[in-house]
């Protein structure tokens, strides 16, 4: 059924690439509408913020649980997966572990914190610093070293 509706996806060796993209969307997104809220001092952008914010930690929580559920199937050698696989998956976790509290403090002072403000906001930079960090070993995984399997064949033929 999967190759019918998702015959790309058929390749994949797991679900974690499918996954990933709504909350490396999502989060930038959130800072991005906390930072507009707070210039344009408009508490319609900050509850718009939350919700991206508690979306997108929403789906790093599932990319983090297909990401340690693949580990195991990931194909590379020894040396790649500790020193990339096992250094995107700290970074990851760190995002989510970030996200899960920026996402607490925004829910408990909705729809953003009034004291700490400022505090919020580097949360939220560091928040995407440790995120594209960890993306970035995910991404070397996959295009450096073929992580996601079959599902991009080396080399890669040109066709038109």
């Amino acid at each position: 059924m999967l190759d019918a509706l998702l015959p790309g996806a058929a390749h994949l060796q797991n679900l974690h690439p499918l996954v990933v993209h709504a909350p490396l969307a999502l989060l930038p997104a959130a800072a991005l509408l906390y930072l507009l809220a707070a210039l344009a001092r408009r508490d319609a952008l900050a509850w718009t913020g939350l919700w991206l914010l508690a979306l997108g930690t929403a789906g790093g929580g599932v990319a983090a649980a297909t990401g340690l559920w693949a580990m195991g199937g990931v194909m590379v050698a020894p040396t790649v997966h500790e020193r990339l696989l096992d250094v995107h998956e700290r970074w990851m976790l760190a995002t989510t572990a970030l996200a899960v509290v920026l996402t607490a403090w925004a829910l408990v002072a909705r729809p953003a914190p009034r004291r700490g403000r400022l505090l919020f906001a580097l949360g939220l930079l560091a928040l995407l610093a440790v995120m594209t960090k960890g993306a970035d070993f995910g991404g070397r995984l996959v295009y450096d070293y073929n992580a996601g399997g079959s599902a991009c064949g080396q080399p890669i033929e040109f066709t038109r």
